[in-house]
């Protein structure tokens, strides 16, 4: 990508950032939400940041398994270093997190094909997972929820993603002059995807971390909703931070800001929510990954695989052409 269009999009997610932001907090209290800020719990606040750390171990498992099934071996403490590394420069870059997680797959001289599938797989099993956990929290939602356009959207976007995985996971199985008209880019991203989705060995396990991770994020809020008394019940946040994570997850702005920020207030007032606590628990459940990127800074810092490198040379698009 060319730096001119590189600053640009950079910019972009930025005013995105900023301005959804801006638009929630306009017709707020902003002394009412400072008290907020200023008086949440401590120990709630530590406990939630304690949460968040702990959720990189879980973050670093899910991906290990990944990596397993596409017959990567890579050292336990060397992954989750790589994780807490890619943590940092997911608040600070626009989908920074994924190219550091690479450039350091690379240095301990993994193949870009196993690198950029092990990502890809990362990513999109956390999508599943969070539509796992959405549909479950359906049967609550829909009482929730009063808006049907609303309740339709979240229902086709689930039943979207479950849809295009099973097409994913067929698309190495049918003839190849049916997969012959569809686009190259569809197949190498079936390809990427196919060892991850499709591996017996370690599946429960890899999809039992995944569930766990977005659990984490939900207690978390929940955690923090407490520290500011917001009023949230467990099953709410269960029902409805999930909901905000999937909005988060769209790459519009930095480290999710502004769109987190916008869903937290949109969905936590489906329950009654003050604006201002909902807005409060964004914030800090924003600062509390921006604590846990700090760490991943300093081991960024201390990284040896930014002093080391041991690539093997490997063409992307050639091994998917012969996949």
């Amino acid at each position: 990508m060319r730096p001119g269009k590189k600053t640009i999009i950079v910019l972009t997610k930025f005013m995105v950032s900023a301005g959804i932001i801006v638009l929630v907090a306009r017709d707020l209290d902003l002394s009412s939400l400072e008290a907020d800020l200023l008086a949440v719990k401590l120990h709630m606040l530590a406990l939630a940041m304690a949460l968040l750390f702990a959720q990189t171990f879980v973050l670093c498992n899910r991906w290990i398994l990944i990596l397993r099934a596409i017959g990567v071996s890579l050292d336990w403490v060397a992954g989750w270093r790589i994780v807490l590394a890619s943590a940092w420069f997911n608040q600070v870059l626009p989908s920074g997190g994924e190219a550091v997680r690479i450039w350091m797959l690379r240095r301990h001289g993994i193949k870009w094909s196993q690198t950029l599938s092990s990502i890809v797989g990362d990513r999109f099993i956390g999508l599943l997972t969070l539509g796992f956990l959405i549909l479950l929290g359906m049967p609550f939602l829909i009482s929730r929820i009063h808006d049907n356009v609303l309740l339709f959207a979240v229902a086709a976007i689930v039943a979207a993603a479950y849809f295009g995985a099973i097409v994913l996971m067929m698309l190495g199985r049918l003839p190849g002059r049916m997969t012959a008209v569809l686009p190259v880019r569809i197949m190498q991203f079936a390809a990427l995807l196919e060892a991850p989705l499709l591996a017996r060995a370690g599946r429960k396990a890899l999809f039992s971390s995944a569930i766990v991770v977005h659990l984490l994020t939900v207690t978390a809020s929940y955690t923090l909703a407490i520290g500011v008394d917001a009023g949230l019940s467990a099953l709410d946040a269960f029902v409805l931070v999930p909901l905000v994570i999937m909005a988060a997850a769209v790459p519009l702005s930095i480290g999710g800001w502004g769109i987190r920020e916008g869903a937290m207030v949109g969905a936590l007032g489906l329950v009654g929510i003050a604006s201002d606590k909902a807005l409060a628990i964004s914030i800090l459940l924003g600062l509390c990954n921006l604590v846990v990127g700090f760490i991943g800074g300093a081991v960024w810092l201390l990284a040896p695989e930014r002093a080391t490198y041991g690539a093997e040379p490997d063409d992307t698009a050639t091994s998917l052409r012969q996949r």
